[in-house]
């Protein structure tokens, strides 16, 4: 099996998207050419309660869910922080997905940094890095 930065197995992978029910995705984009347009259906398709994370779109609707400004707007309890943000801003989103008690957080692929992933992990903050939740679902669900 191919190493991961991670180091997470198939089954652990898999039992934290069977353990998650709500998600928030930052950078979520209302254009249909746009990787978390497409994660974002496949999310919502999967059965996950999806809130999209844009401030410049806050109040309108992704896929007919409302969008939130922030992490703190959304309503309820976040099992994951689902990531499409450029690297260097994944240590700010694991300081603040710890602070609002986020039982995990997923980097997308590409989005790769180890000090967030060091950080996270001190914490016993479940991480996956550089995977898409997307194609773990159609893999291993």
């Amino acid at each position: 099996m191919a190493t991961t930065i991670d180091g997470l197995s198939d089954q652990q992978i898999a039992e934290l998207l069977q353990q998650t029910h709500v998600i928030a995705l930052l950078g979520a984009s209302a254009k249909p050419q746009r990787p978390s347009y497409g994660v974002m259906a496949a999310l919502l398709a999967a059965g996950y309660r999806v809130y999209p994370i844009n401030p410049g779109q806050a109040g309108e609707e992704i896929l007919g869910q409302r969008v939130y400004a922030s992490l703190d707007a959304v309503p309820e309890a976040i099992d994951m922080v689902d990531v499409f943000r450029a690297p260097d801003a994944a240590m700010d989103i694991a300081q603040q997905a710890v602070s609002l008690g986020v039982k995990s957080v997923w980097y997308q692929l590409g989005v790769i940094n180890s000090d967030a992933l060091a950080y996270l992990q001190a914490r016993s903050v479940p991480v996956v890095m550089d995977r898409c939740t997307k194609i773990e679902i159609a893999r291993l669900m």
